[in-house]
C-alpha cells in the first residue's frame, strides 16, 4: 500500500510538473493566455488534494480530498481540450498529458471506490 501511495504521489507531482512546463511554452496570444492560467491552476492542485488526502483523519476525508482531486483533474482536462480546439496546440503535443490524465483519474476512482467499500464494512 506504501508503494502506490508514492506512486500516485510522484505521478501527480510530474504530471504538475508537465502542466508548468506546459504554461511556460504556451504563446502569448490573449486566448493562450486566459486558458493557460486555468489549466495552471486546476493542473498543479490535482497532486496537492492527493497529497492533503494522505494525512486525512477519516476515510470521509479522504473521499473528499480524493473526489476534488478527481474534479481537478476533470477541469483541466477541459482546459486541454481547450487549447487544442481552439488550435491554440497541437493534438499530438498534449496527447500524452490527455492520457496521463486519464490514468490519474481511473486510479482515483478506484481509489475512492475502495476507501467507500472500506468504510462500509466497518
Amino acid at each position: 500500500m506504501e508503494e502506490k501511495k508514492r506512486d500516485i504521489l510522484e505521478r501527480t507531482k510530474q504530471f504538475a510538473l508537465r502542466i508548468v512546463r506546459l504554461y511556460s511554452a504556451l504563446p502569448r496570444t490573449t486566448v493562450a493566455q486566459v486558458i493557460d492560467k486555468q489549466v495552471l491552476r486546476s493542473g498543479t492542485s490535482v497532486g496537492a488534494h492527493v497529497r492533503e488526502g494522505k494525512r486525512s483523519r477519516s476515510n470521509a476525508e479522504m473521499v473528499s480530498k480524493t473526489e476534488g482531486a478527481l474534479q481537478e483533474l476533470e477541469e483541466t482536462v477541459y482546459w486541454l481540450e481547450l487549447l487544442v480546439e481552439s488550435e491554440t496546440v497541437k493534438p499530438k503535443q498534449l496527447a500524452d498529458l490527455i492520457t496521463e490524465a486519464d490514468e490519474l483519474t481511473a486510479i482515483l476512482v478506484a481509489s475512492v471506490k475502495t476507501i467507500k467499500r472500506r468504510s462500509e464494512k466497518k
